[in-house]
Protein backbone atom coordinates (compact mmCIF):
# COMPACT_ATOMS: atom_id res chain seq x y z
CA UNK A 1 0.00 0.00 0.00
CA UNK A 2 2.87 2.36 0.73
CA UNK A 3 4.15 1.95 -2.81
CA UNK A 4 0.93 3.56 -4.09
CA UNK A 5 1.81 6.67 -2.12
CA UNK A 6 5.33 6.75 -3.54
CA UNK A 7 4.34 6.36 -7.20
CA UNK A 8 3.23 9.99 -7.78
CA UNK A 9 6.42 11.26 -6.15
CA UNK A 10 8.52 9.02 -8.36
CA UNK A 11 6.67 10.24 -11.45
CA UNK A 12 7.35 13.85 -10.51
CA UNK A 13 11.01 13.15 -9.82
CA UNK A 14 11.38 11.28 -13.07
CA UNK A 15 9.98 14.23 -14.99
CA UNK A 16 12.36 16.79 -13.51
CA UNK A 17 15.41 18.06 -15.32
CA UNK A 18 18.04 19.37 -12.92
CA UNK A 19 20.89 21.52 -14.11
CA UNK A 20 23.62 23.32 -12.22
CA UNK A 21 25.31 26.48 -13.46
CA UNK A 22 27.86 27.75 -11.01
CA UNK A 23 26.07 28.24 -7.67
CA UNK A 24 22.61 28.15 -9.23
CA UNK A 25 20.55 24.98 -9.52
CA UNK A 26 17.62 24.87 -11.92
CA UNK A 27 14.83 22.31 -11.73
CA UNK A 28 12.41 22.06 -14.62
CA UNK A 29 9.31 19.87 -14.74
CA UNK A 30 8.64 18.16 -18.08
CA UNK A 31 4.98 17.19 -18.33
CA UNK A 32 5.49 15.10 -21.49
CA UNK A 33 8.09 12.97 -19.74
CA UNK A 34 5.74 12.51 -16.77
CA UNK A 35 2.87 11.44 -19.04
CA UNK A 36 5.09 9.03 -20.96
CA UNK A 37 6.40 7.53 -17.74
CA UNK A 38 2.86 7.11 -16.40
CA UNK A 39 1.80 5.42 -19.64
CA UNK A 40 4.80 3.08 -19.48
CA UNK A 41 3.98 2.14 -15.89
CA UNK A 42 0.36 1.47 -16.86
CA UNK A 43 1.41 -0.72 -19.78
CA UNK A 44 3.84 -2.65 -17.62
CA UNK A 45 1.14 -3.23 -14.99
CA UNK A 46 -1.23 -4.53 -17.68
CA UNK A 47 1.43 -6.86 -19.04
CA UNK A 48 2.20 -8.22 -15.57
CA UNK A 49 -1.51 -8.78 -14.88
CA UNK A 50 -1.91 -10.57 -18.22
CA UNK A 51 1.09 -12.80 -17.48
CA UNK A 52 -0.33 -13.71 -14.07
CA UNK A 53 -3.71 -14.46 -15.60
CA UNK A 54 -2.12 -16.68 -18.25
CA UNK A 55 -0.12 -18.56 -15.62
CA UNK A 56 -3.23 -19.13 -13.52
CA UNK A 57 -5.13 -20.37 -16.59
CA UNK A 58 -2.30 -22.75 -17.56
CA UNK A 59 -2.11 -24.10 -14.01
CA UNK A 60 -5.86 -24.63 -13.97
CA UNK A 61 -5.66 -26.48 -17.28
CA UNK A 62 -2.85 -28.70 -15.96
CA UNK A 63 -4.88 -29.52 -12.85
CA UNK A 64 -7.94 -30.29 -14.97
CA UNK A 65 -5.88 -32.57 -17.22
CA UNK A 66 -4.38 -34.35 -14.20
CA UNK A 67 -7.70 -34.86 -12.40
CA UNK A 68 -9.85 -35.26 -15.48
CA UNK A 69 -13.61 -35.15 -15.47
CA UNK A 70 -14.02 -38.02 -13.01
CA UNK A 71 -16.66 -37.72 -10.35
CA UNK A 72 -15.30 -39.05 -7.08
CA UNK A 73 -17.40 -40.27 -4.21
CA UNK A 74 -15.83 -38.75 -1.13
CA UNK A 75 -17.88 -41.03 1.11
CA UNK A 76 -16.62 -44.25 -0.48
CA UNK A 77 -15.60 -45.77 2.88
CA UNK A 78 -19.03 -45.04 4.39
CA UNK A 79 -20.74 -46.43 1.30
CA UNK A 80 -18.63 -49.60 1.43
CA UNK A 81 -19.66 -50.12 5.06
CA UNK A 82 -23.33 -49.66 4.22
CA UNK A 83 -23.15 -52.16 1.35
CA UNK A 84 -21.90 -55.01 3.60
Amino acid sequence: MRILIAIPALLVLGACNVSKDGNAVTVQYDQNTAENTAADIGNTAQNVAADISNDVQKTGDKIQNKVGDNDHDNNSQANATENK
